[in-house]
C-alpha cells in the first residue's frame, strides 16, 4: 500500500503548484482520493461501484468524506486528518432504519463541511455532479480550474511508495507469465490458461488481485487480434498473446508475452527476433528528456529495416493508476520522457499468412537512463 509520508508528500507537490490565493481543494476521482490519501474502496467488494471525497486545505488538513458502508470497505487505513460519515449520527446506513438515496447521502456529508470551503477554492469538477456543485453554492471559480489534469501531471512521477507497489503488480504478473509458459498446449482452452494464470498471480500477491488484459491467440489466418479468454482451444500454429495486468491496491503492471502452440516456423521465429530487436532499440533512447517520439521510432525502424510494415500501433506507453496514461510513445507525440516515469515498451508485429507476436516489459525513467521493472522470460516457447 502507499505510505503516510508519500501521501502528504504528494499533497505538498499540489500545493506547490496550485494558485497561492487557493485556499482549499476537492479532489473527487477515486484515483486521486487514493493518490493523497490512501483511500480506495475495494473493488472486490459489495461497494465496488461507490467513492469518497478529499476535502484539502492549504493548512495541510485532509478530511475524507465517506458514507459508512463505503468507508468499511476500504482497502486499507486512509491517512487522513480527520473523517466524516462513520459518526452515529451521520450512518447511511445503520442496520436499523431504512435506507435513502446513497450518493444524496455522500452529498449531505459534503454540505456538513461545507464551512470549510470558504475562501478560495478549486474542485475537481470532472468528478463532481452538477447537484453536488449546487447544494454546496460553488461560483464559476471554484469550478474553473483544472485539478484533475493538474493532478494527472503530477502522477506522472512516481514516488518511492508507488514504485514498491508497482514492484508488487510486477512480481505477481511474473508469476502468472511463469505459469503460462508451462500450460500451454494444443487442446488446452483460452479460459483454462487465464484461470493458471490468476491463480499463480494471486498467490505470489498474497491478496485478492484484478487481473485483466488480451488472452486470445493468433495465426496465420488472424495475424492481430485481443480481448478477454474463451473456450475456444488452442490448436497447433496458434501463437498466444498474453498482455495482462495484475492491479493491487489501485495500481497496475502491464507487460507481455507470445507463446507458440506447438512447432513454430521459421517466420514466426524470424518476426519474434524483430520484434526482441525493437525493443532494445526502444530501450536504448529510454532516459529523461528523451522525445516519446523518438522512442516509437527506434523501435519501429528495426522492423523497416527487417523488410516489414512500421509499428502499428503505440510503442508504449506510461503507467501507474490508469491504463495507458502519459507519455504515449507514438510519432506524432509531444510527450517528453521525465524522471519518475512508469512506461512500457510493446512492439508488436503482426503478419498475414505467418502470425503475430507482441511482447513487452515495464520500466522506470531515470536522470541517466532506465530501471527495467518486470523481470518475466520473453520466449516462444
Amino acid at each position: 500500500m502507499l505510505t503516510e509520508q508519500g501521501c502528504r508528500d504528494r499533497r505538498k507537490r499540489l500545493w506547490d503548484v496550485l494558485p497561492a490565493e487557493c485556499d482549499w481543494v476537492l479532489i473527487a476521482d477515486p484515483r486521486h482520493v487514493l493518490y493523497f490519501a490512501n483511500f480506495l474502496v475495494n473493488p472486490i467488494s459489495f461497494s465496488t461501484s461507490e467513492r469518497g471525497l478529499l476535502l484539502l486545505e492549504r493548512s495541510g488538513k485532509a478530511t475524507l468524506i465517506a458514507e459508512n458502508f463505503t468507508r468499511r470497505t476500504a482497502t486499507s487505513e486512509p491517512f487522513v486528518d480527520d473523517e466524516v460519515g462513520s459518526a452515529a449520527d451521520e450512518k447511511w446506513y445503520d442496520h436499523k432504519h431504512s435506507v435513502g438515496n446513497r450518493d444524496h447521502a455522500l452529498f449531505d456529508l459534503l454540505v456538513s463541511v461545507g464551512d470549510r470551503m470558504k475562501g478560495r477554492g478549486l474542485v475537481e469538477a470532472e468528478w463532481l455532479p452538477a447537484m453536488a456543485a449546487d447544494r454546496l453554492g460553488l461560483g464559476a471559480d471554484a469550478l474553473s480550474g483544472d485539478v484533475g489534469s493538474v493532478v494527472r501531471q503530477l502522477r506522472r512521477q512516481k514516488h518511492d511508495d508507488e514504485v514498491v507497489l508497482l514492484e508488487l503488480c510486477m512480481r505477481a504478473c511474473e508469476a502468472g507469465h511463469a505459469r503460462a509458459l508451462e500450460v500451454v498446449a494444443e487442446g488446452v482452452s483460452e479460459l483454462d490458461v487465464y484461470r493458471e494464470i490468476q491463480s499463480a498471480a494471486i498467490a505470489e500477491a498474497g491478496c485478492p488481485a484484478v487481473v485483466y488484459g488480451d488472452f486470445r491467440p493468433v495465426n496465420a489466418e488472424i495475424p492481430k487480434r485481443g480481448g478477454l479468454p474463451t473456450t475456444e482451444k488452442l490448436k497447433a500454429g496458434d501463437m498466444l498473446i498474453i498482455d495482462y495486468s495484475v492491479v493491487l491496491s489501485g495500481y497496475r503492471s502491464d507487460f507481455t508475452n507470445t507463446i507458440a502452440v506447438g512447432e513454430m516456423s521459421a517466420e514466426q521465429d524470424e518476426i519474434f527476433s524483430v520484434c526482441e530487436g525493437a525493443m532494445a532499440a526502444g530501450e536504448s533512447i529510454f532516459k529523461a528528456g528523451a522525445a516519446a517520439k523518438d522512442v516509437y521510432a527506434a523501435a519501429s525502424s528495426v522492423m523497416v529495416e527487417a523488410g516489414f510494415a512500421p509499428l502499428a500501433h503505440h510503442a508504449g506507453h506510461g503507467l501507474g493508476l490508469g491504463h495507458p496514461e502519459s507519455p504515449i510513445l507514438v510519432p506524432e507525440s509531444e510527450d517528453t520522457l521525465l524522471a519518475g516515469d512508469v512506461v512500457t515498451l510493446e512492439p508488436g508485429m503482426y503478419v498475414e499468412g505467418v502470425g503475430g507476436v507482441r511482447i513487452e516489459h515495464n520500466y522506470l525513467i531515470t536522470e541517466s537512463g532506465y530501471r527495467r521493472l518486470s523481470n518475466h522470460r520473453i520466449a516462444l516457447r
